[in-house]
């Protein structure tokens, strides 16, 4: 199975000039709690989740309504291609402790999201096993991935 086959491809998506306000209310509206960051050319510059929201903005009383999320967003955005292999998504999921990951085109731009639910609700095709490895790795606080080499 590809990452095409298992992602959301409806993916909410901003620019580094969005206010933090604007971000978070996306999130509320739309059910989500990660948007991805991208630039001009629609390729990913970063990623902010709820939790990003929580402590590097209010925590930190910086003004929401003022503040682009360019401030708060996480760079060095690991991501994936559409046409990557689950497992090897997976692999990247583990190593990195990440629950969501952006998917992008041969381009490098953002096509969709692939998140560990979406990993879940395809259990059957990537396999059970798979599934609950990619957690416990992500969910490793020792931050010592079960599949590293």
């Amino acid at each position: 199975m590809k990452a095409k086959e298992c992602m959301c491809n409806d993916v909410c998506c901003v620019k580094p000039n969005a206010t933090v306000y604007d971000v978070a209310k996306l999130m509320n509206d739309n059910h989500i709690g990660c948007v991805p960051v991208c630039n001009d050319e629609n390729s990913v510059c970063g990623i902010v989740t709820d939790r990003d929201i929580i402590l590097r903005s209010i925590v930190n009383n910086k003004n929401v309504k003022e503040t682009p999320i360019s401030e708060i967003m996480s760079c060095n955005v690991c991501t994936c291609n559409e046409d990557d292999e689950i497992n090897t998504v997976e692999d990247k999921m583990s190593k990195n402790q990440i629950r969501r990951i952006p998917v992008c085109d041969s381009q490098n731009k953002i096509v969709g999201i692939l998140t560990l639910g979406d990993l879940a609700n395809n259990s059957k095709e990537v396999g059970e096993k798979n599934v609950c490895i990619t957690l416990e790795n992500i969910c490793d606080c020792n931050s010592n991935s079960k599949n590293a080499e």
